[in-house]
């Protein structure tokens, strides 16, 4: 090997993990951009009452799939990122990212008037859909607690998990109410945050 190509490699390595954690910085935002605008076009759908999952359903339902899926997918790279540049971390991260992949694959069910008309439901699917979710935020929770030193945060980071599981158990524990769904909305921009802060502070480290 020449001495041209033993730097060249290095130099290509960083590129890749760039590559990789840069789909990272967009993964949150462009969930939450889709989700939002989504969220106040929708006919029916109401912020106060209907989980953002819940725009799986209808005539228009793909956007959120496709959402959720191509999200999963930059989270999943990400997480490859991750294990290049720091070497922990990255599994909980990526076990996340494939939570969202799933959930997209497997629709959740309707209920609560939305689509306009739809009463509530439970099915094979919807249940895949909520399993798939809670391991992903399981394996969140879990990476911002392990990767809280290389986010250049850890305070941040460890106060974005804690957040996040109240927010959670605020949800189930609300019986469907609206601060309950508004709480659990803020930790899903909490965390979307997160992982796009934590891709830049490694992107940048690289």
């Amino acid at each position: 090997m020449t001495a041209t190509t033993a730097c060249a490699t290095p130099a290509l390595a960083d590129r890749v993990t760039k590559s990789l954690l840069g789909y990272g910085v967009i993964a949150g935002p462009l969930y939450v951009a889709v989700s939002l605008a989504q969220a106040y076009t929708r006919e029916g759908f109401d912020p106060t009452r209907h989980a953002w999952s819940m725009l799986q359903n209808g005539s228009l339902g793909w956007i959120q799939t496709t959402n959720l899926i191509v999200s999963g997918l930059m989270v999943v790279a990400a997480a490859v990122g991750v294990r290049r540049a720091v070497g922990r971390g990255a599994v909980p991260l990526g076990i996340y990212g494939v939570g969202m992949v799933v959930a997209g694959l497997f629709r959740a069910d309707p209920g609560r008037g939305f689509p306009a008309g739809a009463a509530d439901t439970v099915s094979w699917h919807g249940l895949v859909h909520l399993g798939a979710a809670g391991v992903g935020f399981v394996g969140l929770t879990v990476a911002c607690f392990l990767l809280a030193r290389p986010s250049g945060f850890p305070l941040f980071s460890r106060a974005v998990a804690v957040f996040f599981v109240a927010s959670f158990v605020a949800m189930n524990a609300s019986g469907g109410a609206a601060w309950g769904l508004l709480t659990f909305t803020a930790g899903v921009l909490l965390v979307s945050a997160w992982v796009s802060v934590l891709s830049v502070r490694l992107y940048r480290a690289v």
